[in-house]
């Protein structure tokens, strides 16, 4: 069978003697794979994880330490170190009562967003794995 000629055809493009300052083989035709963005949202998603519970959990403690040093600086100089115990038993009793609502809020939403990196991650993973047996199967090709 001898090969289809078309009369229409674009001429080819005269040779160039300018060379390309960069390297074409730097830049990739190939559109980036949905594993990659996949791997960049969990990166980041996982980066605003760690800020929520960093941000919480230094607002709370800071909220705790001047809030235990305003009940300590109430207390009389004389106080005795059992008074000291009390006072400091009922802070924290009434600490623990006051965050309750706070802390389980926070806690379902740490958990929701965790689930979800969890679930974004076992994507980026299995795509990584798709990748790897698409590679080695199409090695000799």
């Amino acid at each position: 069978m001898r090969p289809v000629i078309y009369s229409d055809a674009p001429t080819p493009p005269p040779p160039s003697f300018i060379r390309h300052p960069y390297s074409l083989s730097e830049f990739s035709t190939v559109p980036k794979m949905r594993g990659e963005e996949s791997a960049l949202q969990f990166k980041l998603q996982r980066q605003q994880l760690d800020d929520f519970h960093q941000h919480f959990w230094f607002d709370s403690n800071t909220r705790f330490e001047a809030a235990k040093q305003a009940v300590l600086t109430g207390l009389p100089p004389s106080a005795s170190p059992l008074d000291k115990e009390n006072t400091l038993s009922e802070f924290y009793k009434q600490w623990y009562i006051q965050e309750a609502a706070r802390t389980d809020s926070y806690t379902m939403e740490w958990r929701r967003r965790n689930l979800a990196l969890i679930k974004l991650n076992a994507r980026v993973q299995l795509q990584k794995f798709a990748n790897s047996v698409s590679d080695f199967f199409s090695f000799g090709k």
